[in-house]
């Protein structure tokens, strides 16, 4: 008696996605099938334990095959020895770079050194993260890091060039960059409400606005600093903003200032009284953080100082947030209505950026 038997034979890589995020979170293949039975894909595919074991090995020996191919994407699309659709690749690339958001929290600002990797351990502990997970996304941030530190251009651009991520989280990793790179200290317990979407999104703002690759400023800047023009904060910028202390310094301007805004805001905000008592104290703290950013160390603690200086003060008095965007917009522009200031253009684009980041940062 012969049988017959119709047989396919294909070279497409077989990509099992619910099995990917098992291995990308860390999961030793004993675990991997354990979870996956748990899943019920026994009874709904009718396999045995010892053919579920043999497929997530199969599948964990591509990964780790594709691993390589991952640390440098252009080289995933390009190999012939995977035959995977390009969707699909596409898949690989971005969960590979995807990340944890608490993890992100722990390690965002810090230096993506050996001494911040000797720390995943504890924020293993801390998270709930497997420990191989916080390494692989951590040795990603650093990867990225190292790559595009020395290139000439858009920050964005270059990591979506060269690891070909979506641009959402190409966005993200250059927040991620940009924020190792300066050291803003985002781990006080005071800042702790902050996620890292808040950051980020700060992060963006002064990319876009205060860096030497800011929109206008790239022409006067020499050959020698274009190397890092998205990851360097503008240090003529942060010299510059030493000019705006005559805001709080000079009486008669503080005073013009304060009657401006008061004028413009009567009958308008709910705050009214709060406002008009604490307004000279809010202004200090405003045009303060910007005059001692000449510093690295203040540099660092921008966060702190905003929440310190602004955030918690209107907190305390309970402004709402819709009170805080009409104060902030009416503060920021009537002081083009002051003739005695000479520094129009400096206060917009560092009041442009300010006023956007606090607004994220504060949460009524």
């Amino acid at each position: 008696m012969t049988s017959e038997l119709d047989i396919f034979v294909g070279n497409t890589t077989l990509i099992d996605e619910d099995v990917y995020r098992l291995w990308l979170d860390g999961y030793s293949v004993t675990d991997a099938v354990a979870l996956r039975v748990r899943s019920g894909i026994l009874e709904q595919t009718g396999a045995t334990a010892a053919v579920l074991q043999s497929d997530t090995m199969d599948h964990y020996r591509t990964f780790h095959m594709l691993e390589r191919l991952l640390h440098a994407p252009p080289k995933l699309l390009h190999q012939l020895i995977f035959q995977i659709p390009p969707s699909r690749q596409a898949l690989l690339i971005e969960r590979y770079y995807a990340f944890d958001e608490a993890f992100v929290r722990e390690v965002l600002g810090k230096k993506l050194s050996k001494g911040t990797k000797k720390d995943l351990d504890d924020i293993s502990t801390k998270t709930g993260i497997t420990l191989k997970s916080c390494r692989r996304q951590f040795d990603n941030f650093k990867r990225v890091f190292k790559v595009v530190e020395e290139m000439r251009g858009s920050l964005v651009d270059n990591i979506q060039q060269h690891f070909l991520l979506s641009d959402r989280l190409a966005r993200d990793y250059a927040a991620i960059v940009f924020f190792a790179n300066n050291r803003f200290e985002t781990g006080k317990k005071k800042l702790q409400y902050l996620s890292f979407g808040d950051f980020a999104f700060c992060a963006e703002l002064m990319i876009q606005n205060w860096t030497l690759g800011a929109v206008g400023e790239a022409p006067t800047v020499p050959d020698s600093q274009m190397d890092d023009m998205d990851m360097d904060l503008d240090k003529e910028f942060l010299q510059d903003l030493k000019e705006l202390k005559v805001l709080v310094a000079d009486k008669d301007l503080l005073d013009l200032h304060k009657s401006l805004v008061c004028t413009a805001l009567r009958g308008k905000l709910g705050v009214f009284s709060e406002m008009e008592a604490n307004f000279k104290n809010l202004s200090r703290g405003l045009v303060n953080v910007a005059a001692k950013l000449t510093h690295n160390k203040d540099v660092r603690d921008l966060f702190v100082d905003l929440v310190e200086k602004f955030v918690e003060p209107c907190r305390s008095d309970h402004w709402p947030l819709s009170d805080v965007r009409f104060f902030l917009s009416q503060y920021a522009a009537s002081v083009h209505s002051l003739d005695g200031f000479r520094h129009q253009t400096l206060w917009d684009r560092y009041m442009g950026t300010l006023r956007g980041c606090l607004l994220r940062l504060y949460h009524d």
